[in-house]
């Protein structure tokens, strides 16, 4: 039988979901004490209990998995309601489009199927790393495109996209 390694990461959510669920089952004198032990200070006597359960799962789970990054938190002070922080997020989400290493994108071109492998330093296409998908697909037509709209990560006007002229 073949052996299943589960990845690194997966034992790393398994982990603070174990410890989220712990911490869902204490009572709010043991979630003071959680947070002085995290903090190094007594948890802010105003706070109820399911805030203070919000406030130190945020922090387990920023602490061991990343926290926001700039651009996530920027939007977020900038939004006056969770309504405005969702549209603003959704747009950028939109206008960056990011794609992992390892992704392969495919786009057909005067009859011939073309791949293109997403590298952590760019993007492989016939052999050569590009630094942008715009410059592939000039690689590829000769002729200047929207590196993204050309693989087809972006919609375009005409199918009501979204994207204002």
């Amino acid at each position: 039988m073949a052996r299943v390694k589960i990845a690194t990461e997966a034992r790393e959510r398994l982990s603070v979901d174990i410890e989220l669920a712990r911490l869902r089952d204490v009572d709010v004198k043991a979630l003071r004490e959680c947070w002085e032990a995290a903090h190094g200070k007594k948890a802010p006597a105003h706070l109820p209990r399911h805030l203070l359960y919000r406030l130190l799962a945020y922090r387990l789970q920023a602490d061991r998995m990343g926290d926001l990054d700039a651009e996530s938190r920027r939007i977020l002070d900038q939004s006056s309601s969770p309504e405005q922080a969702s549209s603003r997020a959704t747009e950028v989400n939109r206008r960056t489009n990011n794609v992992r290493p390892g992704t392969v994108l495919g786009r057909e071109w005067n009859g011939q199927m073309h791949r293109v492998a997403v590298m952590a330093e760019g993007f492989a296409w016939n052999g050569v790393t590009y630094p942008s998908l715009t410059k592939v697909a000039f690689a590829i037509t000769g002729t200047r495109w929207n590196g993204p709209k050309f693989f087809g990560l972006r919609e375009s006007l005409r199918s009501g996209g979204g994207e204002r002229s």
